[in-house]
């Protein structure tokens, strides 16, 4: 049985006639455990709910003058389903349909719910084939993979928060609810949910209080929302701000802000901004970034004329002062590591502040963005100070990729590799080269030129990470500061080297182009802090993994001690039988001739041998290979490529790109065999319950010839999916 027989999703007209419709429905009948949406298409509006008593539940949203503008609602029913099962599928459902975009919603969720119970596992399987359904029907318009790469996914205020960031949250609402403190200093390091804390703040401040579903609380959340709602007594009607100091942050955050109920785009703000009026909390994310009047470029006139505003003399203050001036209270996330040009405002302003009667300061140490944790954090840190030593063991991870890189064009293709598979894969490099292709007369279409390989800087300074071309081209430190990256191919340039001799990393101020970056600086030292500050973020933007390349050879020596190589082969290569511990470090790769483009004949499978498992797989049985060969996949499957699989044993695939075995289907122009395609099913409503009218396997090539291949219901028979792809090895 599929996923999508499990359940079944039913649309009503939410009005009066509701209760009486319902009367046909035994799961309501029954006060069985179901999950709902209330929508409507003309004001772009949704509410998730789930309930056991949808008869009392409705009456209720009715009675209430904003949920009962809404016009319909989705019921999605199951014999499968339980209260543990139908409390985690509103929780995603919540979560994704806020990070999809097609709709606002209007739920009060605190974020706070983690459920876990017994086969959450399969039940998330069903709640993929749900989500695939509401896309057919129109309630959802994303598939799962592209809301996790999603701004509006990741700085959701309908996400799961752990424990340490609702300690963190709690920390910031006690200390405003605290009249002793005017400011409140939060220190964190990159990737430690920052911004996070700061949207889920607006949200909290900024729901009205029957917006809140406190039927589903427990007594955490009443906790929880007794510190909230002391402060929405302070702050009845807060007029609030977030700060950015970054415009292209800045532009993307106001993006989240507009998609937020409750909250728009116009509280996202620049520093100059805060000219215009007086507010009762500002927030300022990436504090470390204000600015004071120092290798300004074009915002000097700016910077002057907010001085003149507010009474400040303009050689002396900074934005920092008039973030107090003009807050009743303000909260800075602040990282001194992240600071890296002269017109920042200096550490011991920050200082200062800190030992500040009015000033309250608190620290975030948990690491939430890459999966090599702290650990992975504090190597970085020791690996750029220096301070690792022939005792200090090769980097080694089996949750996060760092690679060093010998070529170029192996980081560059790796890179455009993972941003196939996983999406948001960027390259990055430190800015010693000039920007040559921004300039009106320039006749050159390249920016970096190393081994041979031309690379363009970035054609956008706005949302870069997001843009169209930003696969084909190389961001810096201004383009990427504040985002999250799955992976990140770092470029180490020529401004930056080492001394054996000394054991210590150098500069070369001469290649750092970076002019309002250098200019000022006296000291060697000051300028060395900051590029190092540079590549320490930068190398802490990837999620999943960190793709190191070094220009120059002292460098690269030295963290060839410390970083683990790139293997031309990678880890495909095919193991010693006496090294084979069978799918413990290793998996068969089958002979099976796949083709990616026809049908080709089904050879006799001999005894296999057996390729490494990649260090970041849980070893499983279920795990295969095969070489794939043809063109029809070449946007995401090079011919030729030994690909990774597993076993496919039931749940969705819709979307999915599968192996599939094909037997008999003779009307097409194909022998028997296997290939690999994209899974597309179409589905058609009989009898009120989904069942699949058409299967569809789609080539994504770059090459047009190549056409989808459709099977009828009648040949489905003849069509074994056996196995879903994972990666290209």
């Amino acid at each position: 049985m599929s996923q999508s027989d499990v359940f079944t999703i039913k649309k009503y007209d939410f009005d009066s006639s509701l209760v009486n419709e319902f009367n046909a429905v035994h799961y309501v009948k029954d006060l069985w455990p179901i999950v709902y949406i209330l929508s409507d298409g003309n004001i772009n509006e949704a509410y998730v709910g789930e309930t056991t008593d949808a008869y009392a539940r409705m009456s209720s949203h009715l009675k209430n003058n904003i949920k009962n503008k809404l016009s319909a609602v989705h019921l999605i029913s199951s014999e499968k389903f339980n209260k543990s099962a139908t409390l985690d599928i509103e929780s995603n459902l919540i979560k994704y349909i806020s990070g999809d975009g097609q709709y606002k919603l209007i739920n009060g969720n605190i974020g706070l719910a983690n459920h876990n119970y017994y086969q959450k596992k399969e039940y998330w399987d069903i709640f993929k084939s749900i989500w695939d359904s509401l896309r057919s029907v129109g309630i959802a318009k994303h598939p799962i993979d592209y809301i996790d790469n999603s701004d509006l996914f990741k700085y959701s205020p309908y996400k799961i928060l752990t424990s340490e960031q609702k300690s963190g949250l709690l920390v910031i609402m006690k200390n405003l609810l605290d009249n002793t403190y005017k400011n409140i200093i939060i220190e964190g390091g990159a990737g430690t949910g920052k911004t996070i804390l700061a949207i889920f703040l607006f949200k909290l401040l900024n729901t009205t209080n029957d917006d809140f579903n406190f039927e589903e609380f427990g007594d955490e959340e009443f906790e929880f929302m007794e510190i909230v709602f002391e402060l929405k007594k302070k702050y009845p009607n807060p007029k609030m701000a977030l700060v950015v100091p970054m415009s292209s942050f800045r532009t993307t955050l106001k993006k989240v802000f507009k998609n937020i109920k409750g909250l728009n785009a116009s509280m996202v703000i620049g520093p100059a901004e805060i000219v215009k009026d007086t507010f009762d909390i500002v927030v300022v994310d990436e504090s470390h970034r204000l600015r004071r009047r120092v290798n300004l470029g074009a915002y000097f006139r700016a910077f002057d004329v907010v001085c003149e505003k507010l009474n400040f003399d303009k050689h002396t203050c900074n934005e920092l002062d008039w973030i107090m001036k003009q807050s009743e209270s303000a909260v800075y996330f602040y990282d001194e590591n992240q600071s890296i040009k002269p017109s920042d405002v200096k550490k011991v302003d920050f200082d200062k502040l800190k030992v500040n009667s009015l000033t309250k300061t608190e620290y975030l140490k948990s690491q939430f963005r890459v999966r090599g944790g702290n650990g992975y954090v504090n190597y970085v840190d020791k690996l750029l100070k220096c301070k690792l030593t022939d005792s200090d063991v090769i980097f080694n991870s089996k949750e996060y990729e760092l690679v060093l890189f010998d070529s170029i064009d192996d980081i560059v293709n790796e890179i455009k590799s993972r941003d196939i598979e996983n999406g948001l894969s960027r390259l990055v490099a430190g800015y010693s080269w000039p920007w040559m292709t921004n300039k009106k007369d320039t006749k050159q279409d390249y920016d970096i030129e190393i081994e041979n390989t031309r690379l363009k800087w970035n054609t956008t300074n706005i949302d870069w990470v997001n843009s169209i071309n930003s696969r084909n081209e190389v961001g810096c430190i201004h383009t990427t500061q504040g985002y999250d990256l799955n992976y990140t191919g770092i470029i180490f340039g020529k401004e930056i080297t080492y001394d054996k001799a000394t054991n210590q990393i150098e500069i070369l101020k001469e290649n750092y182009y970076d002019v309002n970056g250098k200019q000022s600086i006296v000291d060697p030292e000051e300028l060395k802090d900051f590029i190092l500050n540079i590549y320490k973020t930068i190398m802490l933007r990837g999620i999943r993994g960190t793709y190191v390349y070094v220009c120059d050879k002292n460098l690269r020596d030295y963290f060839s001690q410390f970083i683990p190589k790139f293997k031309t082969e990678k880890e495909t290569f095919i193991l010693q039988e006496d090294d084979v511990i069978p799918y413990v470090n290793a998996i068969p790769i089958y002979d099976l001739k796949v083709a990616a483009g026809n049908f080709s004949e089904l050879q006799t499978v001999n005894d296999c041998e057996w390729i490494a498992l990649p260090k970041n797989y849980k070893p499983s049985n279920d795990l295969f290979a095969c070489k794939v060969i043809g063109e029809s996949m070449n946007k995401i499957i090079p011919n030729g490529s030994i690909c990774m699989f597993r076993k496919y044993t039931g749940g969705s695939r819709d979307g999915k790109i599968v192996l599939v075995e094909h037997t008999s289907i003779q009307d097409l122009d194909f022998g028997s065999g296997y290939t690999v395609k994209e899974y597309r099913s179409t589905k058609n409503v009989e009898n009120k319950l989904w069942s699949h009218q058409s299967i569809t396997l789609k080539p994504l090539s770059h090459i047009t010839e190549y056409k989808d291949v459709e099977l009828s219901e009648d040949e489905l028979s003849s069509l074994k999916v056996i196995g879903i792809f994972e990666c290209v090895l």
